[in-house]
């Protein structure tokens, strides 16, 4: 017998670690109201210590399934026996890895089943792998109703997995404004940062050190930076946050272009927004994104910007009204961008400019309650109804 008034959300997701979609589950626990709603944690993989410690509200359970590499039957059994353990109200998943584990939930007899699409990864950019379409569309039927993060994600569930429209929910990621502001005069530098501030011109990323984020091109684009002579690419200096596969290779490459006085890897940071408020300049070099939590993060804080042409970076861009965009796996153009970024930064009415641009952009149009408030609907809605 059910003891918790509370309606019970079982968050799903392949690995809890640091990216965008695991960004949203933490914003949805966190600030979801908790005498409405309680939650539960299961990863496929694994559930990183260092992203739990940032679940605030102090009754979250957090399951891992320890799958290896390989298909989800031999796991099946055991995610139903789960389900009907857990017995939750609602089950969000995200991503592909987690929607093979649908059939179990509605076996299971979980009463909602929402399936949110946060994009795809470098193996499958713009979600074109045809064996991956067969499986989304496989498993579309045990969804009631899809989120998309992204106009061109929602397309691609109408167009390509050919999903109802009706049982397709546009919900673009939200950013909190207040923990993501411009620099004030009275904010401490982030700890161990090697660069100065006022002398040096900071260039940086946030995200997995992954193939799909392309830091390596981003590297590249910096050592011709460095080439250029101008005032704005001489005081350039990079920070990368984050970790990931690529770290090892990418230190070599560093090391390789003679760049390690002048590129930082910072690791996972527990301040981002401290470091964020740092940065000059967001650089985003996705291959393939969905709505990026981290460029929207950028964007609150009011630095200048260099994001893709991919998923939904346009669109939080405002077009280039609050960044500059260039196209994906392009060096030369990424080169362009950085350069004419850096040099926005030496002139003061070009720089309050842009502040006040992308500031205004992630107020009005990815505001964190919003996005809280359309999740909360669609979570105590019924199936098929349309959340506003």
């Amino acid at each position: 017998m059910k003891t918790d008034s509370r309606l019970h959300v079982m968050h799903l997701v392949y690995r809890f670690s640091s990216g965008g979609l695991e960004n949203v589950v933490t914003q949805l626990i966190n600030g979801l109201p908790r005498d409405r709603f309680r939650h539960t944690l299961v990863a496929l993989t694994e559930v990183d210590p260092v992203y739990r410690s940032r679940i605030e509200t102090p009754d979250v359970q957090c399951i891992a399934l320890d799958k290896q590499p390989g298909g989800p039957l031999p796991y099946w059994p055991r995610a139903w026996r789960l389900f009907r353990e857990q017995a939750p109200d609602v089950l969000h998943s995200c991503n592909l890895a987690a929607m093979d584990f649908l059939p179990m939930a509605a076996l299971a007899a979980v009463p909602r089943r929402i399936h949110a699409e946060h994009g795809w990864d470098v193996s499958d950019p713009g979600g074109s792998n045809l064996k991956n379409r067969r499986n989304r569309r496989l498993m579309a039927p045990f969804v009631q109703d899809f989120v998309a993060v992204s106009d061109q994600v929602r397309d691609y569930l109408r167009d390509i997995i050919q999903v109802p429209p009706a049982r397709i929910q546009l919900i673009t990621n939200g950013v909190d404004t207040a923990r993501f502001r411009p620099m004030q005069t009275s904010d401490a530098w982030p700890a161990g940062l090697p660069f100065q501030r006022g002398e040096h011109l900071l260039v940086g990323t946030v995200g997995r050190l992954d193939p799909v984020k392309d830091q390596a091109r981003l590297i590249d684009a910096f050592a011709r930076l460095q080439a250029l002579g101008e005032e704005a690419c001489r005081r350039a200096r990079l920070v990368l946050v984050g970790e990931g596969p690529l770290r090892q290779a990418l230190g070599e490459q560093v090391a390789q272009l003679g760049l390690q006085d002048r590129v930082y890897f910072a690791g996972q940071r527990q301040d981002v927004p401290a470091v964020l408020r740092a940065l000059d300049v967001f650089v985003l070099n996705s291959v393939t994104e969905g709505t990026s939590c981290a460029l929207q993060e950028a964007l609150a804080t009011g630095m200048g910007i260099v994001a893709t042409t991919v998923g939904g970076n346009a669109a939080v861009l405002g077009q280039g009204s609050a960044g500059h965009l260039v196209p994906p796996s392009d060096t030369m153009a990424l080169t362009q961008g950085l350069r004419q970024a850096l040099a926005q930064r030496l002139d003061p009415v070009a720089r309050q400019a842009q502040q006040e641009a992308a500031r205004e952009r992630a107020m009005n149009a990815y505001s964190l309650q919003a996005m809280l408030a359309r999740y909360e609907r669609l979570f105590a809605s019924r199936k098929g109804q349309v959340v506003q």
